[in-house]
């Protein structure tokens, strides 16, 4: 017996009442549904919401041009130096168009290095330069009042110096100004928030616990980057905010997949930020980058080379690198050496031996590519070739040429290659052979119709299930899972970055800037389109990634790299680290002058404009060309 008295009765445990499990049962099975679709609308439209403000923010101001100087002429005609390399010639291309007999189509060209040196570039050898007088056959310093004679024609050459430079920069387009970058990542956290609650359902498979650590390391990055860029007084978000809504809409695809492989996604993302930041710095001195052109192509070729001899077939293409537990495809890291071999161009301006090695390492890329049987990865360097070649020569008639040589080897490699001819046979005819060369296009097709414009969530999904289904046929899993008008965002997203690309491009400060960024949107988007077009049939379905969504850490650290190529062409105040803020003593000068007394006006400091008080700066750097 126990010390105490037990004379109270045991409590009975409470017990549901059967028709109360029945009911919440049939609520849970009839609710849950409803929400998750619900939640999948609001997914969709946070998704709209987001690239709507970033196309506000992006195009409500046009691509500021820079003026940089002028070249005069006798007659009083003036052209602005709106770039860092300016060609002179009679061609109706030419930076400085002379239209008199005797000057070539191509005649020479005045330079400006990053750290403001000015030179000239006889670029003819069958034309004569003189610069003061006397005959140059080399780059050339140039000084305040130069006269550069061309063809017998003299024009005189007047740089901007720091204070007016740094008056023009003072009084460009700020960006981020017209939406709000806080509010859009504020937007975007919600969608990510929204993403998560679509993989609730599967809170009982196994590794569930890495999805929500995944998403909040994923959303601590983004708020962490724009806490640095705030830091060090850049406000321009859009293109970075667009890449983590696409890296989102990754880690929903990956996790809904396999939620164990989410840990190596997210570390290939702080990879990609990692490259983002290293390219970032290269670009920002263009010295470096012209310099570092020989060794990253010899150890991009070498790394192609090795990956011929040693690599490792997966999915018909011997395309992967495996180092222990670390596989990766060193195609996608090479895009990124592609571009920077082919956009630097400053050292010898319109050499025709600098094209020259452009075409030998595209050709060299393109045939190890084949060899290695990976063919949509091929296409891709090529197209991006094509941009950098029409961009480095303006010769249209020479491109015609390389894609009819590229057609001939393109029905070569269909001869010795019958699996690839047969992908063509199935191309536009999937539904006659679903069991076969169709598989995986008809399936695709299935899913994106079952799925609807609001998806049938991740836990009704299948098509993730079918081979490569995550990397080569994302746009249908996504679509299936999350919805059609979601999937039709990531296509979106990809197009305003490479539109806002072309559009400022034209403003870039180099060539070197103008041909990098616009290589790098080709890329992206052309991938994209290929992606998503073989998935559905209307292309040979060629087994590339979509940027920044399909899962594989390769891919999503190239693309963070060609994000890099992008913000180097957006020449907005305080866009990005690649353009540097105006110096403390410009600015000061820029104060001083913007306070000077009136009746007493203060002569612009050096250069032209010192020995012209008449004219005024702001007026002479507002102008348009006047050229003839």
């Amino acid at each position: 017996m126990g010390i105490f008295p037990t004379n109270r009765r045991p409590l009975r445990r409470l017990r549901t009442p059967y028709y109360m499990t029945v009911f919440i049962q049939n609520l849970t099975e009839r609710l849950l549904p409803l929400l998750l679709r619900i939640d999948r609308l609001a997914l969709a439209t946070a998704a709209i919401v987001v690239l709507v403000r970033c196309c506000r923010s992006l195009f409500s101001q046009k691509a500021e041009r820079e003026i940089w100087g002028f070249i005069s002429l006798a007659n009083g005609a003036r052209y602005d130096l709106c770039h860092w390399e300016n060609a002179i010639g009679r061609a109706r291309s030419s930076d400085v168009c002379v239209n008199f007999p005797s000057v070539s189509r191509n005649h020479a060209a005045v330079c400006r290095s990053d750290d403001g040196a000015w030179r000239v570039y006889p670029v003819n050898p069958t034309a004569r330069v003189l610069l003061n007088g006397k005959h140059v056959t080399a780059p050339t310093p140039l000084q305040t009042g130069d006269v550069i004679n061309v063809g017998g024609v003299d024009l005189y050459f007047f740089p901007a110096d720091a204070a007016q430079e740094a008056r023009q920069a003072a009084k460009r387009t700020k960006a981020g100004r017209p939406a709000s970058p806080t509010l859009t990542l504020g937007l975007v956290t919600l969608f990510q928030v929204l993403l998560f609650l679509q993989l609730l359902p599967m809170r009982h498979a196994e590794g569930f616990p890495a999805i929500p650590v995944s998403f909040a390391a994923l959303c601590g990055l983004m708020w962490g980057l724009y806490g640095v860029y705030r830091l060090l007084h850049r406000t321009a978000f859009e293109a970075e905010t667009l890449a983590f809504f696409l890296t989102t809409v990754d880690l929903g695809v990956t996790a809904a997949y396999s939620p164990a492989a989410l840990c190596k996604q997210l570390a290939a993302v702080v990879l990609g930020l990692i490259l983002f930041f290293v390219l970032t710095v290269i670009l920002r001195n263009l010295h470096l980058a012209v310099k570092l052109r020989w060794p990253v192509t010899a150890a991009a070729s070498a790394l192609l080379a090795f990956n011929v001899v040693f690599g490792q077939r997966i999915f018909g293409a011997r395309n992967w690198i495996s180092l222990g537990p670390i596989s990766f495809q060193p195609s996608e890291f090479v895009k990124l050496a592609f571009i920077l071999a082919g956009a630097a161009t400053l050292d010898r301006l319109y050499a025709k031996r600098n094209l020259i090695f452009t075409v030998l390492f595209s050709a060299f890329c393109v045939g190890c590519l084949a060899l290695m049987s990976d063919f949509g990865t091929a296409l891709i360097f090529f197209v991006a070739f094509l941009c950098i070649a029409f961009l480095r020569s303006g010769d249209l008639p020479s491109i015609v040429m390389m894609t009819a040589a590229a057609g001939f080897g393109g029905a070569i490699v269909l001869h010795f290659k019958p699996y690839v001819a047969d992908r063509f046979s199935v191309w536009l005819h999937a539904w006659e052979f679903t069991q076969s060369g169709g598989y995986q296009q008809s399936r695709t097709m299935s899913a994106i119709a079952g799925g609807g414009l609001a998806g049938a969530g991740p836990a009704e999904s299948w098509l993730k299930y079918i081979g490569a289904a995550n990397t080569d046929l994302v746009f249908g899993v996504v679509s299936e899972e999350f919805g059609l008008l979601l999937a039709l965002c990531m296509i979106a997203a990809l197009v305003i970055l490479a539109v806002f690309t072309l559009e400022s491009a034209a403003a870039a400060r180099s060539s070197f800037y103008t041909i990098a960024s616009c290589a790098a949107a080709a890329m992206l988007v052309f991938q994209a389109a290929l992606n998503v077009l073989g998935a559905v049939d209307l292309l040979p379905l060629t087994g590339v990634t979509f940027p920044f969504v399909s899962i594989g850490g390769s891919s999503m650290a190239a693309s963070w790299g060609l994000l890099a190529y992008l913000k180097a062409a957006d020449t907005r105040q305080n866009a990005s680290f690649i353009q540097r803020l105006p110096k403390k003593s410009a600015a000061e000068q820029i104060w001083a002058a913007d306070r000077e007394p009136a009746g007493e006006p203060a002569a612009p400091s050096g250069g032209f404009f010192a020995d012209r008080p008449d004219i005024p700066v702001d007026e002479i750097f507002g102008k348009e060309a006047d050229g003839q």
